[in-house]
């Protein structure tokens, strides 16, 4: 059909090499349902979609030009309320109560949605955290920028003890001598507090140095020195952090919110880049990430094997992390798509561990490792290679939410999926109303969810 993605459903057996679907052909296994599509809104449609937060009957899609707010009460009829342009990689997006916060990594000239780009270089050049308002979800207001040293890659949203304020744990690394707030060896977070009754009051209130000893200054050829992190998971509840490290996987204590200690640190031969981290439900195994080739190259091919650029499962056995196996889609991409492990989420299924996850042009995995050591992938969606995109496209981030599957496609905006599968299905009867991925709580076998105790 000319103009049109055709939808296949397929089999569910492993793909090889020959059958990779024709460009822009939609591909699914018989579990999965192609349920909506909605393209990048036209204020923020020239550059590429990024992470997503969700709230009640919101979902929050963040772009590096800004953000939208999609209405989501209907997810086979989602619609964009508005858009907010303000330029500034990634936007990586939380939001809590009438906030949301959106990570800048990118030197601007200001702090302002009329910044341009500038070398950090130049002392007066700012990155950082920014703060909107959105009680009004059709006219955000910005409201509040913080500057944090290297800026702020991804951000985790924490709840303080007292409920009174948040946490924001800002990411950040690549340090520079010729940087004048970007200085080596890093090795550090922000932490921004942000008192919930007064967000404008919000400030840097300490900037821990996470590895005093330095981090893995030695690692494999062709992987990441750590000075920094990429991405920190919490489980406020359980007072741990997993922290994906650039060269370390790390497991923190965060019992005093401002000041995390490191429990246990580990690094893996076959890691290029520890990039993002999950834990399940019971706070026992941690998924680490690796970003091969940082997202733009073709690593999920026969060439590249089944070890590098996947998921690494560990225990958390004495607060030590115990490694059990990879995880990596076995369904060949071709060498023009970008494909390696990126953002996932629980599907709140209890007594089970299973996670949704984006693999950029690899598409949307839905896999199962309630045995650490024999995951198995039981759902997949993708299209075939970018007709328009080489190695730049794809899905950044695949989410579960009250019973849908978000995607947040680089150049075709926002999917949603279903999954109708014995082993997914029970996760139908628990209801959300706040997610953001990095800040994990418990979620109940049926009802109420994780975020249901938020003030």
């Amino acid at each position: 059909m000319a103009g049109a993605a055709v939808a296949m459903v397929l089999s569910g057996m492993p793909a090889q090499a020959a059958d990779i679907p024709a460009p822009d052909t939609i591909v699914m296994s018989n579990n999965i349902s192609h349920v909506a599509n909605v393209p990048k809104p036209e204020p923020i449609a020239g550059n590429i979609n990024t992470d997503m937060a969700f709230q009640d009957n919101y979902a929050y899609v963040g772009n590096y030009n800004g953000f939208s707010i999609y209405d989501i009460r209907n997810p086979k009829r989602p619609r964009v309320v508005s858009s907010v342009v303000c330029p500034g990689s990634q936007m990586d997006v939380s939001v809590y109560g009438n906030l949301l916060f959106g990570s800048v990594d990118s030197s601007r000239n200001d702090d302002s949605c009329n910044s341009v780009g500038q070398s950090a270089a130049v002392e007066t050049s700012w990155e950082g955290i920014r703060i909107f308002d959105i009680s009004d979800k059709a006219n955000p207001v910005y409201i509040k920028s913080v500057e944090t040293d290297c800026g702020s890659h991804t951000h985790t949203l924490v709840p303080a003890k007292d409920k009174k304020s948040v946490y924001l744990y800002a990411s950040s690394y690549s340090p520079s001598a010729s940087f004048p707030d970007c200085q080596p060896p890093h090795d550090k977070i922000s932490i921004v507090k942000v008192p919930l009754k007064n967000p404008t009051a919000a400030a840097v209130v300490s900037t821990p140095v996470l590895f005093p000893d330095g981090g893995n200054e030695t690692p494999v050829p062709g992987a990441s020195r750590t000075t920094g992190c990429h991405d920190i998971t919490v489980y406020a509840e359980k007072d741990l952090a997993a922290g994906a490290c650039m060269g370390d996987g790390v497991l923190f204590d965060i019992r005093d919110r401002e000041n995390p200690k490191e429990i246990d640190r580990v690094q893996d031969a076959n890691f290029a880049f520890w990039h993002s981290a999950t834990f399940n439900n019971e706070g026992d195994k941690v998924i680490f990430t690796d970003e091969l080739g940082g997202g733009g190259a073709a690593t999920c091919n026969e060439a590249t094997g089944p070890n590098r650029g996947a998921d690494a499962i560990f225990d958390v056995k004495r607060r030590e992390l115990v490694f059990k196996s990879y995880f990596k889609i076995d369904r060949f991409q071709a060498d023009t798509e970008n494909c390696v492990a990126h953002n996932g989420s629980l599907i709140p299924v209890k007594g089970k561990d299973i996670m949704v996850q984006a693999w950029y042009q690899g598409g949307i995995s839905v896999w199962d490792f309630t045995d650490s050591t024999r995951p198995r992938e039981i759902g997949y969606f993708e299209r075939g290679p970018y007709a328009a995109a080489n190695l730049s496209g794809g899905f950044w981030s695949a989410y579960y939410y009250n019973g849908y599957i978000y995607g947040s496609d680089f150049n075709y905006g926002l999917d949603v999926l279903k999954i109708n599968d014995r082993l997914t299905n029970p996760a139908n009867g628990v209801k959300d109303d706040l997610l953001n991925v990095q800040t994990q709580e418990s979620y109940a076998e049926r009802g109420r969810g994780h975020g249901h105790d938020r003030d």
